[in-house]
């Protein structure tokens, strides 16, 4: 048999066009010699849905949308494997499943309910569908298929030290007498789960004896990025056929010969980081219906980062830099953003700020009373150009993308109203270590486009006169550290200061401010997720609290 893996991005609730890309996928599987096209999970319907699985208009229409495409593939000589919403039994606690259809011949053969549920990290789905009690071998052509939906082959009992779930739906399905197995997914990306998928597949692969043939959906759906990275695993391990990464892709796999199409993809994390941000920037801004953007660039290395993404996502010609110098800003800061926009080939505008400052605090100081100046008159800045950006989003129709990492966000070094507002928070999941890696990758690719100033100068918000980031903060290696100890591993600060031979009183406080700036974080505009634990999807912390570390 001869088996096309389909990895297509689909939109969330876009019935009508997601079937019109898997019909499109199949009609070239089929052109391609495939008997069977296989595509991701709820591939009809676009992961996560969510809340719309609440509507029971919703549910109605995934259920009349599978009948008009089971309709029109009447004439398709290859069968299709698709994930999609159903109805659930009548009694069942739940209103929906997470199902996939077996289609041939205009009909369908067989259906299979998802099992496991998961409900750790961006998952949610005990919240919305119903499990299934069992699950079948389906019969297709006359070869036994075991049908998995992404969780389902998640819990094999050699691979995991510690199971999630009692049930292994892989094993059982298996000893039914399975001759292929075929698990659809919308896994997201993270900078761990390349790798992690392969060998979990190829460990299954030898202990069953069977190909595994695994397909994952691409694209960008709000804070979740999907890369692809469909391939088979052989019964011996090795993966015989893989898709590209972050791309749709089709390629085609022979089970009597097992073997398959390989395409090259990214070799190293950080090119793959790249191009996750890269699809997950141009996925938000056109399925949320706008084709422009703009940012503040202030000539450091965060702006510039986003910039660069920015052009490869939707074209130099629909991005604008928008350089907004204040009272204590240096001149090489707008130097380097003029540098940095001349070398992308994007408009530049340069709106300052300082104007407008001193008739701010002309307004304030009476109220003020004669108080020392701080961090609020630093804010009023920040807060200033949040507000020109969001003027001239409004005037010109573009899409405001700020400029936050990571390490910033975490301890709250950002300003509410200020630079974090905007629409899409590109490089919140990034780590400010992995921002210089990353611009780096840019000059990999497309030349000296990163001036070599934004590499060497001390980072600095530029709020006072003077100012750099380590005058409150440690060098960002250090800092970075404690952050991902912390914020991703869940380790104590003790721990964290013993492991990393730091002082412990400076990891306590780089804690405890993480801890306080929750409230900041949980208005922020929506992050790409790239790390294995981002702010925002899939972590979920009170504001109003007295727990302290």
């Amino acid at each position: 048999m001869r088996i096309a893996l389909c990895q297509i991005n689909n939109t969330v609730g876009d019935l009508s066009g997601n079937a019109a890309l898997i019909l499109n996928a199949a009609r070239q599987a089929e052109a391609r010699g495939a008997d069977l096209a296989v595509f991701p999970e709820l591939a009809l319907n676009g992961y996560p849905p969510r809340d719309l699985v609440e509507k029971p208009s919703f549910l109605q229409r995934s259920v009349e949308s599978l009948a008009q495409l089971v309709d029109a593939s009447r004439d398709l000589r290859c069968g299709l494997i698709l994930g999609y919403v159903g109805i659930a039994p009548e009694g069942s606690i739940r209103r929906a499943t997470n199902s996939a259809a077996l289609i041939d011949n205009g009909r369908i053969l067989a259906t299979q309910t998802k099992m496991l549920l998961p409900t750790y990290d961006v998952f949610d789905e005990w919240r919305y569908f119903q499990a299934a009690d069992h699950q079948d071998v389906a019969l297709f052509r006359g070869t036994r298929l075991a049908l998995t939906i992404c969780e389902d082959a998640w819990n094999d009992k050699q691979f995991w030290e510690r199971r999630l779930y009692r049930k292994d739906p892989v094993e059982a399905l298996v000893q039914q007498g399975a001759g292929v197995l075929i698990s659809i997914n919308g896994s997201p990306y993270d900078t761990t789960k390349r790798a992690l998928r392969r060998h979990m597949f190829s460990s299954m692969a030898r202990r069953h004896s069977l190909p595994h043939v695994y397909v994952n959906m691409v694209g960008g759906n709000d804070q979740l990025v999907f890369d692809g990275s469909s391939f088979v695993a052989a019964p011996d391990g090795s993966i015989v056929a893989s898709a590209c990464s972050f791309d749709e892709d089709l390629i085609v796999f022979d089970t009597e010969t097992c073997s398959g199409e390989q395409r090259e993809s990214h070799s190293d994390e950080t090119s793959a980081v790249y191009q996750a941000l890269v699809l997950g920037t141009r996925d938000y801004i056109s399925k949320c219906g706008f084709q422009r953007v703009l940012l503040g660039l202030s000539g450091g290395i965060d702006s510039t980062l986003v910039a660069c993404i920015a052009v490869d996502a939707i074209g130099r010609e629909n991005v604008t830099g928008i350089a907004m110098p204040g009272p204590y800003s240096s001149d090489h800061s707008v130097a380097d953003a003029r540098a940095l926009a001349e070398n992308l080939g994007v408009r530049f505008e340069i709106v300052p700020i300082s104007g407008a400052y001193t008739k701010v605090l002309e307004g304030l100081d009476p109220v003020f009373n004669g108080a020392p100046r701080d961090v609020t008159e630093e804010n009023v800045q920040a807060r200033l150009r949040g507000l020109t950006l969001m003027a001239l989003s409004n005037k010109w129709g573009a899409l405001v993308l700020t400029t936050g990492n990571k390490s910033e966000i975490a301890v709250g070094y950002t300003t509410l109203y200020g630079d974090m507002c905007g629409g899409l928070a590109v490089i919140s999941d990034v780590p400010k270590t992995m921002v210089y890696d990353l611009c780096h990758e840019v000059n990999r690719r497309h030349g000296p486009v990163v001036p070599e100033n934004v590499f060497i100068k001390p980072p600095s918000a530029e709020l006072r006169p003077g100012q750099k980031d380590s005058d409150s903060l440690p060098e960002y290696p250090v800092l970075d550290r404690i952050l991902k100890a912390y914020v991703e591993e869940f380790k104590h600060p003790a721990q964290i200061a013993e492991e990393q031979q730091l002082p412990l009183p400076l990891v306590r406080d780089i804690v405890n401010k993480v801890d306080r700036n929750e409230y900041k974080r949980q208005q922020a505009a929506p992050g790409l997720k790239v790390t294995t634990k981002a702010f925002g999807i899939g972590r979920r912390f009170p504001i109003a609290q007295r727990f302290s570390e």
